[in-house]
Order: C-alpha cells, then structure tokens, then sequence
C-alpha cells in the first residue's frame, strides 16, 4: 500500500507528502512522470528511490 512508503513530517520537505526515508517529495515524482520520465529513469536519476516508491507516489497522487 502507497502510504507504507509515503510520510508527512512538518520538519521535511515542508511538510509536502514524501517517500520515506528521503527528501522527494511526491510532486517531484508526479511531475517527472508528466515530463515522460518512466520509473527507471526517475530510479536511476535519484538511487535513493525504488520502483515501488514511485508506484507508491504515483498511487498516493491518484488518491490525493
């Protein structure tokens, strides 16, 4: 389930829905998925992240 990987903490990112465990918020993810970028492009742009955490951001986004 998207929000196992997903967090809000006021103390980061603003406070703006993140991946857990990292400091990308799920606007970024959301937004890179817009300019064309597939899940392993925004992997292997950002190793912190997994595939399952930008299925778990697009998911969250889907239900914000």
């Amino acid at each position: 389930m998207s929000s196992d990987r997903i967090a809000i903490d006021p103390n980061v990112c603003l406070g703006e829905p993140h991946v857990k465990g990292t400091e990308r918020p799920v606007s970024l993810i959301v937004q890179l998925t817009e300019a064309g970028m597939s899940s392993d492009e925004i992997v292997a742009a950002y190793s912190e992240l997994t595939t399952e955490d930008v299925e778990a951001a697009l998911a969250y986004a889907g239900q914000a």
